[in-house]
């Protein structure tokens, strides 16, 4: 754990906006805090590794904005910020990650993030969004708003579908899905046929790029 003392915390200048970061990645997390902590305008009080201790932190330290990552270990970032939120509905929180598929889009907006920054952002973006965001603003880029629209007008994959999908990924033909899954050939063609329609994809391989893409399953 990598928090800021009680008397540091306790003692930071009142003006200054106070910042929770968790990354699990030890460079970035370094790199981030000594970006914030060189503004005139920004305090850091406390730095978490995993999503379970940055609820700790935040719960310990109430800051005024947390920079989160989605990707985590013990609890991921959208969870982190769902049980923040519990805490106080007001919780401002930025995710900033290297990952930008539809379903983590939507996962962390429905959790309640106030922006959502990729770590290729320029250090005057991140800085400039978290002003924004302790001003009570949010910022998430009309890109990621428009994924996020489209990814929401789709429908729905069942659950049998995915599982189609994953042993597609994986290079199976028809014939060996059917055995993965117990089924038909001719089901699995069907399956695949509502799979192509719901993604709006005329292949196999445009399907597994495009639910790659929308975050239905790792490449």
């Amino acid at each position: 754990m990598r928090a800021a003392s009680q008397a540091e915390s306790s003692t930071a200048e009142p003006d200054k906006i106070r910042v929770l970061i968790a990354d699990d990645h030890v460079t970035v997390l370094e790199g981030l805090a000594a970006i914030i902590g060189r503004q005139p305008d920004m305090v850091v009080v406390a730095q978490a590794a995993d999503g379970q201790e940055a609820l700790d932190l935040w719960i310990r330290h109430h800051p005024d904005v947390t920079l989160l990552d989605l990707r985590m270990p013990k609890l991921d970032g959208a969870g982190a910020i769902e049980r923040i939120r519990r805490q106080d509905a007001s919780a401002r929180v930025i995710v900033l990650t290297t990952y930008e598929t539809d379903t983590e889009i939507l996962r962390a907006i429905k959790a309640g993030t106030k922006a959502y920054l990729l770590k290729d952002a320029r250090r005057e973006e991140l800085l400039d969004c978290i002003r924004r965001v302790n001003r009570g603003e949010t910022c998430i880029p009309a890109s990621l708003i428009e994924k996020v629209a489209i990814g929401l007008s789709s429908e729905s994959l069942t659950g049998r579908e995915l599982n189609v999908l994953v042993l597609l990924a994986q290079g199976k033909s028809n014939k060996e899905i059917g055995v993965s899954l117990y089924v038909s050939e001719t089901t699995v063609k069907s399956h695949l046929r509502s799979i192509f329609r719901k993604l709006n994809v005329l292949s196999r391989t445009e399907a597994i790029t495009v639910a790659s893409r929308r975050g239905l399953i790792q490449l």
